[in-house]
């Protein structure tokens, strides 16, 4: 398969280390504006859709390229109308989140039923294990993680407890795989204040709003989230 991956060097990085992509003939660029044609790939792989979700008007006009975007930050509903596309659009959510994106498991979304055996086709070919979960802003691990990592960050604030030792307590007292500042340093806090601000105006919901501490290290005026 041929496979066009858009992304960050970094990122891409870290995307290789999941794996599966041998056999396959690989290119990886930075910006989808050095892309000539849509229509030499079979796959397309954009690890930071979220953040440019106009290029939705490009992948709409390659209907019959599947494209694996990151979407976690909106949801495919939203996109869709924010687009005006028809359904049986060629995207399908996947959480490319830093820190997630070599997971053993693809946290992945779809629209409609009839993407579901393009998506198992894909993912059989590449040899990745993947969960599907219901179409709407953070997903479902990105929204939980974070959730914990402002939490972390609310106790540090109040001067609970110091984050070494918060970390700690985590690990060791839930079992989690890591403290939850080791996974914000991982996922980056700039990426988890966009994911948590995302599903607190998605939402409403007061257990998103964002700590004071958390915002300022994202480099966010503290006061937008007062």
């Amino acid at each position: 398969m041929n496979i066009l991956v858009i992304g960050k060097e970094q990122h891409y990085a870290a995307f290789l280390q999941k794996g599966g992509l041998s056999g396959h003939r690989v290119q990886q660029v930075t910006t989808a504006e050095r892309i000539a044609t849509l229509e030499d790939f079979g796959l397309v792989i954009d690890l930071d859709f979220d953040e440019h979700t106009e290029r939705a008007r490009i992948y709409a006009k390659h209907s019959q390229v599947p494209v694996l975007a990151a979407i976690v930050k909106t949801s495919l509903a939203d996109v869709m109308n924010n687009y005006a596309f028809e359904q049986g659009f060629n995207l399908i959510g996947c959480n490319w989140l830093p820190g997630f994106v070599a997971m053993p498991v693809t946290e992945v979304s779809v629209i409609e039923e009839e993407q579901k055996p393009r998506l198992a086709y894909i993912m059989n070919e590449l040899g990745w294990e993947y969960e599907i979960v219901e179409d709407r802003v953070g997903l479902v691990t990105p929204r939980v993680v974070c959730m914990i990592i402002n939490e972390a960050y609310m106790a540090a604030e109040e001067g609970t407890a110091s984050r070494e030792d918060i970390n700690i307590a985590m690990q060791l007292g839930t079992n989690y795989p890591k403290g939850p500042f080791e996974w914000c340093k991982e996922i980056g806090v700039g990426q988890v204040y966009g994911v948590l601000n995302a599903v607190y105006n998605a939402t409403g919901n007061e257990r998103y709003k964002i700590s004071a501490l958390l915002a300022q290290e994202a480099g966010i005026d503290v006061t937008a989230v007062k």
